[in-house]
C-alpha cells in the first residue's frame, strides 16, 4: 500500500483548519489503496491553530503536527514537513483551500503512471486578487525568467505531489534563505503541470502582505540569479564611459567657446544621479553579502517546540 504524506503549513489558520480537514479526509476516503498521513506544521501561530491541531491529532491517528517555537516562515514550515514526512509520496497543500484537495486523485494517477516524478499546480488567472498585486506578480515572473536559468513557472503554487526520490533531493539543499519554487525546479525531475482557476481563501484573509511578497520576490531573484551583480558592474562601466565622454566634451567646448564650463545646478544634479546609481549598486552587493552572512552562521532553519499525534508515543519509546 502506498503511503501519502500531506504537509500543511499553518499560520493563524484556526478558521480554515476544520473545513480543510473535512475536505481532505473526504477525498482520502475515496482512495482506499492509499495510507494517509496528515502532517500539519504550526508556524508559531498566535490564535487557536495549535489547540485545534492537538484536537485533530487526538481523534485521528493519521494526523501529526509540529509546532515551532516562533514564526520562522512558510519556507521553514515546508522544509520541516518534508524532513518529517514518512510517505512514499509527499504532497504540500495550503490550509486555506486555495489548493483544492479534489485534485489529489488526478495527481496520484499521474504519478503512478511512472511518467512523472512530480505533479504541480499552477493558476491560469488571478481572479479575486487586487490588480496591483497581480501586476507585480506577473512582472516578477517576467523578470526572473530573464535573470535566472532556473525555470520558475508563472502562477506556480506550492501545491504539488512528489516522489520520495525528489523529496530526498530537495532535502539535500539546506540553505537558510529558501525559495522553494526555485528549489523545486532546480533539482530537476519530470514535472507535469495541472492548470486551475484561482480559488479564493475560505476565510478571505491572506497572511502575505504586499511588503512580504516583495521581500519574498527579492529573495527569489537573489537566490537563483547573479544577474543583478552583473547589472551593477555594467552600470558602473557605462557611467565611467559617459563621464569620460562628458569630460572630453567640456574641455573641447571650453577651448572653442571659453567660459562654458559653468552651471553648478546641472553639476549637482549629475552628482546626485551618479551617487544614486552608486548607492543602488552598493545595495545590490549588500543584499548578496547579507544572504552569505546568514548562511555562514549555520543557524537552524527552524526550532520545534512541540510535536504530537500519529506514532508519537512509539517515537518517544
Amino acid at each position: 500500500m502506498t503511503k501519502l504524506s500531506i504537509i500543511v503549513p499553518c499560520y493563524n489558520e484556526e478558521a480554515a483548519l476544520p473545513p480543510f480537514y473535512e475536505a481532505v479526509t473526504a477525498v482520502a476516503s475515496a482512495l482506499p489503496e492509499v495510507e494517509m498521513e496528515y502532517l500539519f506544521v504550526d508556524d508559531g501561530s498566535r490564535d487557536r491553530t495549535l489547540p485545534i491541531l492537538r484536537e485533530l491529532a487526538g481523534r485521528d491517528a493519521q494526523v501529526r503536527y509540529l509546532s515551532f517555537s516562533r514564526n520562522f516562515g512558510k519556507e521553514a514550515a515546508m522544509y520541516a514537513g518534508l524532513q518529517a514526512a514518512k510517505g512514499d509520496l509527499v504532497a504540500i497543500m495550503d490550509a486555506d483551500l486555495q489548493d483544492p484537495p479534489a485534485l489529489l486523485p488526478e495527481m496520484l494517477s499521474l504519478i503512478r503512471s511512472g511518467e512523472y516524478d512530480c505533479v504541480a499546480v499552477r493558476r491560469v488567472n488571478r481572479k479575486g486578487e487586487p490588480p496591483i498585486r497581480s501586476f507585480f506578480a506577473r512582472a516578477f515572473y517576467r523578470l526572473i525568467h530573464k535573470l535566472s536559468r532556473t525555470e520558475i513557472v508563472d502562477g506556480a503554487r506550492d501545491y504539488r505531489l512528489m516522489t520520495r526520490q525528489m523529496v530526498d533531493s530537495i532535502l539535500q539543499l539546506t540553505e537558510v534563505n529558501r525559495f522553494s519554487k526555485g528549489i523545486f525546479s532546480w533539482v530537476g525531475y519530470r514535472t507535469h503541470w495541472l492548470e486551475m482557476e484561482n480559488v479564493e481563501r475560505t476565510d478571505g484573509r491572506s497572511k502575505w502582505s504586499f511588503f512580504k511578497l516583495w521581500i519574498y520576490a527579492m529573495d527569489g531573484i537573489i537566490a537563483f540569479s547573479t544577474a543583478p551583480l552583473a547589472i551593477a558592474s555594467v552600470l558602473g562601466l557605462l557611467f565611467c564611459v559617459i563621464s569620460f565622454v562628458a569630460i572630453v566634451f567640456v574641455i573641447v567646448r571650453q577651448l572653442i567657446w571659453g567660459g562654458s564650463a559653468f552651471g553648478w545646478p546641472s553639476l549637482v544634479c549629475i552628482l546626485l544621479f551618479v551617487t544614486g546609481i552608486q548607492l543602488f549598486c552598493i545595495g545590490i552587493l549588500g543584499q548578496y553579502l547579507s544572504k552569505t552572512y546568514l548562511e555562514v552562521k549555520r543557524r537552524p532553519i527552524y526550532i520545534i517546540r512541540e510535536t504530537g499525534g500519529g506514532n508519537q508515543d512509539e517515537q518517544q519509546a
